[in-house]
């Protein structure tokens, strides 16, 4: 139960408070984008089973790899891409708790 809390806790609660401090004017929008970074939850399809409550994501699944991970950091550094490379770091630093807490 405390894992599941907290893994959906980092899931949405801090992609919340990072839009909240900072892209307060526009915060829904930016919420909303690193929501989207749940997509890449997308490649658990690709799994047999397809949800293994005792299965770490880094690295098993295709947009859970050390490579994938490496493109999303480098998305944080221009601009343009910056609310999305959040979401998708958020989205692994979640999944790298919860692999923790297993």
């Amino acid at each position: 139960m405390l894992q599941t809390l907290a893994h959906y806790g980092c899931h949405f609660l801090i992609p919340l408070a990072v839009a909240l401090v900072f892209y307060r004017s526009h915060w829904k929008y930016a919420f909303l984008i690193m929501i989207l970074g749940m997509l890449i939850d997308l490649d658990h399809l690709l799994a047999t089973p397809i949800f293994d409550p005792h299965r770490c994501s880094i690295n098993f699944h295709p947009l859970h790899s050390y490579y994938a991970i490496a493109i999303y950091v480098l998305l944080l550094i221009p601009k343009k891409t910056r609310l999305i490379g959040l979401g998708l770091v958020i989205h692994i630093f979640a999944d790298v708790v919860d692999c923790a807490m297993m």
